[in-house]
């Protein structure tokens, strides 16, 4: 266990979560989406029949594994512990949020990497945009920005989540419950089982090297601390040997799959989810790991993925191919400015508390 904590453990760890990106596209995935958290929710939405767009609906069984297999791993570890009370309705919210720049760049952050890792420039647009979201984060964090303390909760809390994943994987094994596209990105998939112990693995991986881009990026920038962040750095490694080596790799702009070229909604889209994700404490697939190991904080965000893409696709907030709607450009807007507002909201709150804390032990 101790290997997950070293540097090489988490660059090798990289290298597992890359290669499964491009080997689930190379089984039936849709292309450059082997692992896309945000992708994943919205699917998995669809199934649901939260959102009618009939092209994205699919019970997707790796969102399921990656917060099965960090269950199950926290379990084996000792670091099960259900915890929550730290502004979980916010915590929603900024859920929800996130979602919504995640769809208008079509995709999160670890599918952004996937991205680059075939060539797909569009991606390094976002990444700009996302490094700008985690550097506006870091500076309402430089100001007290705070979600509060989280509290110890009960056993039967912080499996509520997990039962729950396991239920729908179950179900998406064995019935034919759940609504599934017969066309589009939502018909591509791996075979279920591979699909499965891919999650499974990545969630594994995930919770013994807490992988997550938006951490690692803000370790560096705020600490000068490349540990995390080397794991992406393997993630995009191995992705980009294994689409060289199966011919997927397109370097440009144009003719990316799933993806369109509106520089500044991407730079946008994920300037949302950067921000939102360095509130939260950690981007989708961070939030995803922790609700596994029984943060009820994260699975009120996860639920709030979910609750945004179905909004996403049914208010036509989405892109798609062709590019950014009005109303997902309205809502970017918006977006950002809801978040600004709740940094300055956050952070003159936990500067009160401080002030009264210690006004309070001075008269004691």
């Amino acid at each position: 266990m101790k290997f997950f904590a070293t540097r090489t453990g988490i660059i090798v760890s990289g290298l597992i979560v890359g290669f499964l990106g491009v080997l689930l596209v190379l089984l039936g995935n849709p292309a450059n989406m082997g692992v896309c958290i945000a992708c994943f929710y919205r699917d998995a939405a669809g199934a649901l029949g939260l959102h009618q767009a009939s092209v994205v609906q699919y019970m997707r069984p790796e969102i399921l594994g990656i917060l099965l297999g960090a269950f199950l791993i926290s379990l084996f570890a000792g670091e099960f512990k259900p915890q929550g009370g730290s502004a979980t309705v916010l915590r929603f919210f900024l859920g929800v949020v996130v979602m919504f720049g995640a769809l208008v760049f079509l995709g999160c952050p670890l599918r952004m990497i996937l991205r680059l890792g075939a060539g797909d420039l569009n991606a390094l647009v976002a990444f700009a945009g996302f490094g700008c979201g985690i550097l506006t984060g870091i500076y309402f964090l430089k100001k007290g920005f705070t979600l509060g303390r989280a509290y110890n909760q009960t056993t039967t809390s912080g499996l509520v989540l997990p039962f729950i994943f396991l239920i729908l994987a179950a179900l998406a094994f064995f019935t034919t419950l759940f609504i599934a596209s017969k066309e589009g990105p939502g018909s591509q998939h791996a075979p279920f089982l591979i699909s499965l112990a891919a999650g499974l693995l990545v969630g594994i991986i995930s919770q013994r090297t807490r992988l997550c881009i938006a951490g690692g990026i803000r370790d560096v920038l705020l600490m000068r601390d490349f540990h995390l962040v080397s794991g992406f750095a393997g993630v995009l490694a191995a992705a980009i040997i294994m689409n060289l080596i199966f011919h997927k790799f397109n370097l440009g702009f144009n003719e990316q799959p799933i993806a369109h070229t509106e520089h500044l909604w991407n730079f946008l889209g994920l300037y949302v989810v950067g921000l939102g994700s360095t509130f939260l404490g950690g981007c989708p697939l961070r939030q995803t790991v922790l609700a596994g190991q029984g943060n009820i904080d994260s699975a009120a965000t996860i639920i709030g993925f979910i609750v945004g893409a179905a909004l996403a696709h049914n208010f036509g907030i989405a892109a798609s191919a062709k590019g950014v709607g009005p109303a997902g450009k309205y809502v970017v807007i918006a977006s950002i400015i809801l978040l600004i507002v709740i940094g300055i909201l956050q952070s003159r709150a936990a500067c009160a508390f401080s002030s009264t804390d210690k006004k309070a032990a001075a008269r004691s």
